[in-house]
């Protein structure tokens, strides 16, 4: 845009060399002038990164994948989504309650495996209703047709957004660890059943002229 200037300045200087002075109204035109010529393209790229910006659906995903030392997977394990559910958003799990952990595992081993236990530290005890069978190259989700691990007395309340470190003990793999996100019961997760003992969301609190507006009707 260089260009432009040095021409407006041309024709300005010698504007100012026939008046020998410098009009205030016609500096202000000019400046607008210039200005205009400079803002439109700028304008015109803002207005193409908002449109690319809010044009794109928003589709967000918070479930964790088992990466090892910068590699998918771990003694062919690979858990390509791992996820606590907590509660809805704005809701609670009440200390020393429980959450379902949903694990999707395909074993890629030569021979099947077996997840004999989860254990997950100080942040609570995990219950594996019975040892999950891993077939070769068949993905298993944990959590169908109703969640086969829980974590039971949580010592905190959860509220989404925090992570939590499992160590899955595998009967060939050995053990695998991974930290797990808990997640709010929205958006993607939204349809899965909800968390025991979950407290309810709060209702939300219309705003005086909302309520205003119905009152009128």
């Amino acid at each position: 845009m260089g260009w432009i200037w040095w021409a407006l300045h041309i024709t300005h200087a010698r504007h100012l060399r026939k008046t020998k002075e410098y009009p205030p109204v016609t500096s202000r035109r000019w400046i607008a002038v210039a200005a205009a010529f400079l803002a439109a393209p700028a304008l015109a790229g803002c207005a193409a990164g908002f449109d690319a910006t809010t044009n794109k659906p928003y589709a967000p995903n918070e479930a964790q994948v088992l990466i090892d030392k910068g590699a998918y997977g771990k003694s062919g394990i690979h858990i390509p989504q791992a996820f606590i559910l907590g509660p809805d958003s704005g809701a609670q799990l009440p200390w020393r309650g429980s959450a379902p952990v949903y694990l999707n595992i395909l074993n890629t081993a030569g021979a099947a495996d077996t997840l004999q236990a989860v254990s997950a530290g100080d942040m609570g005890t995990v219950k594996v209703t019975a040892p999950i069978q891993l077939p070769t190259n068949t993905l298993v989700n944990t959590g169908k047709p109703a969640p086969q691990i829980m974590l039971e007395a949580i010592p905190k309340s959860l509220r989404g957004g925090e992570s939590i470190k499992l160590d899955l003990q595998f009967a060939n793999a050995g053990v695998v660890s991974l930290n797990v996100p808990v997640v709010t019961r929205s958006r993607e997760f939204k349809d899965y059943p909800p968390a025991p003992g979950a407290t309810a969301a709060p209702s939300p609190t219309p705003t005086p002229s909302a309520t205003a507006a119905e009152e009128g009707h």
